[in-house]
């Protein structure tokens, strides 16, 4: 059986009860408090402490003290009034056990709803905290969207102005041809017009005699300017000699065209070392600018597959050419292979960045630019693979 502790001291204000309990020695550790609106109970064995309070009281914010072998309650009162005694009078033990247990069921409420209150706001910064990183993410993705958009149509008004210039190029061969046509046509009418030169008569070498008296009145023979008969049509053949070097004789050097026959050489030599697969091309097929021509071509008859391999084969070959990246880019545009346009595309903006990064290394804007659009090459080309 607990012993009952009777030595206690309080005092009141209106609004509040100030209650002083001595542990007897007891640590601190072991004291158990529960405190009720009509109920006080403080358990320190081999002690016990309890009190059936005289008012109700707003145990959510008492309050209890310990230390210095003492626990000092602040106890606020739900209505400001002076108690007659500390205890309720009068109480036997079926009310105090009445008490004590709506107490416990008061306190496991309040414990219950605390609980859930605590879970709820749990939920909710969860809740928040999600929309967050949910808004967060969705910027990104419309930012990463915009920069696709904006490749997207730098690449269609590159390709438009690329087919501009080349419609330009073709009807102002087209119109070259006409004139020449007329040119060579007029002309063709101008000697067929001309008169024919027909040869004049030779004078007589023997002119008649008058007596013996007579003399010749030509002192001299006569030189007149004889026109020479037309020259009979015919055909000569003429043969020149194969040239290596792309440009007439008169228009290059000699060191440049045998330094660029040397690099030919050279290139060739690589090529059947480290890419074998060439070497049953033709010659003229293992230029990349023959190559871009020849994919030029297959696009303008929309044959874009075969125009993509062609400015694959050209990529292998020579990889700083940028504009076979924004060919390559327009044919995949046209097959609606969109992640492949992006990082063809990108690839050229990316050696742009790192153009000006060898100018300016310090650059911190053009380092961050340049590793945006690695990051869009490389997710491009992974969400491509699969």
């Amino acid at each position: 059986m607990p012993v009952r502790v009777s030595e206690f001291t309080w005092q009141q204000t209106p609004a509040a009860v100030f209650l002083s309990l001595p542990l007897r020695g007891v640590c601190v550790r072991d004291a158990d408090v529960f405190c009720g609106e009509s109920y006080l109970k403080v358990n320190f064995p081999p002690f016990l402490f309890e009190v059936f309070l005289y008012a109700p009281i707003d145990d959510g914010n008492s309050r209890a003290k310990i230390g210095n072998d003492m626990i000092l309650f602040t106890l606020y009162k739900k209505e400001p009034v002076m108690w007659e005694t500390l205890s309720m009078p009068g109480v036997d033990k079926e009310m105090m056990q009445r008490i004590r247990e709506k107490s416990i069921l008061q306190a496991q409420e309040k414990a219950k709803e605390a609980t859930e209150a605590k879970t709820a706001a749990k939920r909710e910064d969860q809740r928040y905290a999600l929309g967050v990183m949910m808004k967060i993410e969705e910027e990104e993705r419309k930012k990463i969207e915009e920069m696709k958009e904006n490749e997207r149509k730098k690449a269609t008004r590159e390709l438009e102005a690329w087919k501009e210039s080349q419609r330009r190029a073709e009807e102002q061969k087209r119109i070259t041809r006409k004139d020449k046509c007329q040119q060579r046509k007029q002309a063709e009418e101008r000697g067929a017009l001309k008169p024919l030169s027909l040869p004049r008569k030779a004078p007589p070498t023997h002119l008649p005699q008058k007596g013996r008296n007579w003399e010749n009145i030509f002192s001299e023979k006569l030189k007149e300017d004889s026109v020479p008969a037309p020259r009979s049509a015919g055909s000569i053949q003429i043969s020149f000699t194969p040239r290596a070097f792309p440009t007439a004789l008169r228009e290059s050097q000699v060191a440049e065209e045998e330094e660029w026959l040397h690099k030919q050489a050279e290139a060739r030599r690589a090529m059947s070392t480290d890419l074998p697969e060439f070497c049953d091309l033709k010659e003229e097929e293992k230029n990349p600018d023959w190559l871009k021509e020849k994919g030029n071509k297959l696009f303008a008859t929309e044959n874009y597959l075969a125009a993509v391999d062609a400015y694959n084969l050209a990529i292998r070959l020579n990889s700083k050419i940028p504009l076979l990246y924004l060919n390559r880019a327009a044919c995949h545009l046209k097959l609606k292979n969109l992640h492949k346009a992006i990082e063809d595309s990108s690839k050229v903006c990316l050696q742009d960045y790192e153009a000006a990064l060898k100018i300016d290394p310090a650059n911190t804007v053009v380092q961050k630019d340049a590793e945006k659009i690695r990051n869009i090459i490389q997710g491009t080309a992974l969400k491509s693979h699969d």
